[in-house]
């Protein structure tokens, strides 16, 4: 009796008042009516206040001049840097003429009998397609230029990588000190690395491969010590118990147990060296990257995209052979012996010498198809019919107007008519209600950084960009995405579209929507909503697939519609995976959006542009510095706690 009444008052509130959330809203509503009317007072004006700002615009510049004036002269340059600059070069050559000595024959070869041997006759004859139509396009040579740079890059990221990941995946402390580091390391956009290491090492193929390293090797060091650490705790303890020394422990369970991951890692790595590998030909970089480089500075669309095939056919192809590669270590299938792997290289070397012997080693130029001048014409008619002009809808040039009018400028100009400090309110609260107090003062601090380096207004523009991309995305994404987890034949459909564009280089996206929406803020969030789009379909759809059976066949019982079931059981069942869409979808729309500075994107993404171009490090270090900060600001705030927890975010 006594416990009857003791649990009457609990089992008596309403459900939300048990929530933690009212709690904190409760608390964010005093801090609120406490802390608003004070800053009202001391800041009225709302503008970032001068007194609050850090100008680096000074000591930046002595340092981009002292970088300037010592590179040729300097120790540091000659006895270190310069070595690391001369073994990149030389690595570089080498394997490019070593290419290039194969032959198209050989290197076809090569790359289908490999794909062969790990994934399968399939896979091994669409690789050969891939490299064929390479030289198809007249692109054989540019090709191997960035084919060899993203060997050696791929080959230094993966031992960077490797030897980082292995360091935090066995001590606590080191994993701690580089968690920050690897945080800020991929949430700065591919652009902003570019800067600085073009100061350091110079413009050209140093310079474009280091940067590629430093972009790829933290997802190779992440995976790496995620592995390590979640190796089997039974497995570990077995080893212990026949007397294995720490090194004998590592070499036979702990690295065998951890190879899907590190196998996962390669191919994450190899995707982003090859992004990264595309994007470094703006600071001399040679290759299918310069070609698209060149073709986009001059609006030539049809140049452009015969070097944008070769690269989304690399992409393609190298993510479907490491991606087999990790699914057949688990099967039971006996392994390939290693002789056939000798005459797998054997068959290729006997290629690669009949070729060179047929004098076939260079690419036929009557082989080759020109495409760009078909394009050009078909750009040249979009451009005089569906730009502007068309009954009623208007065209594409005029939807692009539209949007940025109706949308873009009230989320710019309202966020900037805001209060520096309402803003920094509203994402501590945002930031809180989804973590805890660390959460949202890191969110804070973040935001506050911006306004200190002096980029607030810019920054502001930047985040109504971004704003406006992951709305569009996510309406599209989420419909998309519930409409293919509802059907398997659309799934299916959707398959192939989304693995091509998840594999195409960031670089790439700008290539179409210039030719259909001109220059302009508008073109920026346009290819920054099509990068975005496949990985929150993708994310949708498996979230609401791996709904628990149980519950769909419980409510279905019940006498549930499909749409009931779909809003009151897979939609709230699958709040991780759309959460983490919301994430994803934002970290990769800004990734873009820095990037359509290019395409007169304007804000952050210019000043990176404008920095890199003129060498202004003050400029160029300072927005990518913000970016830094904004895109730490919205990771924050769009994940919850428990899984950067689980990822060891």
């Amino acid at each position: 009796m006594a416990t009857a009444t003791a649990s009457a008052p609990r089992t008596a509130l309403p459900g939300l008042l048990r929530k933690r959330a009212v709690g904190k809203l409760a608390l964010l509503a005093l801090a609120a009516a406490i802390l608003v009317p004070l800053a009202n007072a001391r800041w009225a004006s709302g503008a970032w206040p001068d007194a609050l700002t850090v100008n680096l615009s000074e000591p930046l510049a002595k340092t981009s001049d002292w970088i300037i004036n010592n590179r040729d002269s300097h120790p540091l340059f000659l006895y270190f840097l310069g070595y690391i600059s001369n073994a990149v070069v030389i690595s570089v050559r080498a394997v490019y003429l070593l290419l290039l000595a194969a032959g198209w024959a050989g290197v076809t070869a090569v790359g289908a009998l490999i794909a062969w041997r790990v994934a399968g006759i399939r896979l091994a004859l669409g690789t050969a397609a891939a490299f064929l139509a390479c030289g198809l396009l007249g692109m054989w040579v540019p090709t191997m230029q960035t084919l060899a740079l993203m060997v050696v890059a791929v080959l230094a990221s993966v031992v960077v990588g490797a030897v980082l990941g292995l360091g935090a995946g066995l001590s606590d402390r080191l994993d701690r000190a580089l968690r920050p580091i690897l945080d800020t390391m991929q949430v700065l956009p591919a652009f902003a690395y570019l800067l600085p290491v073009a100061l350091i090492f110079g413009m050209g193929v140093p310079a474009a491969a280091l940067a590629t390293v430093i972009y790829a090797a933290p997802p190779m060091a992440r995976l790496t010590a995620l592995g390590l650490r979640g190796a089997d705790t039974e497995v570990l303890e077995a080893v212990d118990s026949l007397g294995a020394t720490g090194r004998q422990r590592l070499l036979t369970a702990r690295i065998p147990l951890a190879r899907k991951e590190l196998l996962l890692g390669l191919n994450q790595t190899i995707m982003m060296a090859l992004s990264m590998a595309v994007i470094a030909s703006v600071i001399g970089g040679a290759g299918l990257g310069d070609r698209v480089y060149q073709a986009l500075g001059s609006v030539d669309v049809g140049a452009a995209l015969a070097a944008g095939i070769p690269i989304v056919l690399l992409a393609v192809v190298l993510d479907r052979v490491t991606g087999a590669a990790g699914e057949r270590l688990g099967d039971t299938a006996p392994k390939a012996p290693v002789s056939q792997w000798a005459y797998v290289l054997g068959g290729a070397a006997v290629v690669a010498v009949a070729g060179r012997l047929a004098g076939r080693l260079e690419w036929p130029d009557s082989w080759v198809v020109n495409i760009a001048e078909p394009v050009n014409r078909a750009v040249d008619w979009m451009t005089a019919h569906l730009l502007t002009g068309i009954p009623v809808i208007g065209g594409t040039a005029d939807w692009a107007a539209h949007f940025t009018t109706w949308v873009l400028d009230p989320i710019r100009d309202g966020l900037q008519w805001l209060p520096w400090w309402s803003l920094l309110l509203i994402v501590a609260a945002l930031a809180w209600l989804i973590g805890t107090w660390r959460t949202a003062l890191t969110a804070v601090l973040a935001m506050a950084a911006i306004g200190a380096l002096g980029v607030w207004d810019k920054s502001l523009d930047t985040l109504s960009q971004v704003l406006a991309a992951v709305a569009v995305t996510l309406v599209v994404g989420f419909a998309t995405g519930i409409a293919a987890a509802r059907s398997s034949r659309l799934e299916r459909l959707l398959r192939p579209v989304l693995d091509v564009f998840q594999t195409m280089p960031q670089f790439v996206y700008l290539i179409p929507v210039v030719a259909l929406f001109g220059i302009g803020r508008a073109p920026a969030v346009a290819a920054a909503i099509v990068y975005a789009l496949p990985a929150v379909i993708r994310i949708t759809t498996q979230g609401l697939r791996q709904v628990d059976p149980a519950a769909l066949e419980s409510s279905s019982s019940l006498g549930a519609t499909s749409w009931q079931q779909l809003r009151q059981v897979q939609l709230p069942l699958a709040r991780p995976a759309l959460l983490l869409a919301l994430n994803q979808g934002l970290v990769l729309v800004l990734a873009v959006v820095v990037i359509g500075g290019l395409v007169g994107g304007g804000a952050l993404g210019y000043d990176v542009v404008f920095g890199l171009a003129q060498g202004d490090l003050a400029t160029g270090l300072v927005a990518g510095a913000a970016i830094v900060c904004l895109g730490l600001m919205l990771d924050r705030v769009t994940q919850p706690t428990e899984r950067r927890a689980r990822k060891g975010a």
